[in-house]
């Protein structure tokens, strides 16, 4: 248990992740509760997966769920810096079902709600992946402990 543990929480002595973690786990926290709670103007899980299920991503209810809850809770695995690598890889996957379901056919631009910004996150969250938490992670002090 103790090597499963040392596997998920390892990485690197850094402080290049943090400036990453901490932005990106605020993203994604904000877009989750906007499909998980309705906040920021989203449309909860009821009109998201009303929405997911028009656009082809069916039962929309669960896609909603599954997608708000990668984005939410992975997004504060992100901000705290725990299990960071698991984090950014569920993240990472919800940006590429992003990008391939919602923005590819709009192009690259936001502005024509292209999938610019998803990409940007798509990267971010790869490289975090990579890299691990870093310094000032939960998932350093981790490592520290162990």
């Amino acid at each position: 248990m103790k090597n499963l543990i040392k596997t998920l929480t390892q990485t690197q002595s850094s402080w290049g992740p943090l400036a990453l973690r901490l932005p990106v786990g605020i993203i994604f926290m904000a877009h989750g509760a906007q499909k998980l709670f309705g906040w920021f103007g989203g449309y909860g899980l009821e009109g998201t997966g009303q929405w997911m299920a028009s656009i082809g991503l069916e039962p929309g209810y669960l896609m909603a769920l599954l997608a708000g809850s990668g984005e939410f809770f992975g997004g504060l695995a992100l901000l705290i810096g725990l299990l960071v690598r698991p984090a950014a890889l569920v993240t990472a996957f919800t940006m590429v079902m992003a990008i391939l379901t919602v923005h590819i056919g709009n192009g690259l631009f936001m502005s024509d709600n292209g999938y610019e910004f998803g990409l940007a996150l798509l990267a971010a969250t790869i490289s975090l992946a990579i890299t691990g938490g870093g310094n000032l992670s939960a998932d350093k002090a981790v490592q520290q402990a162990l």
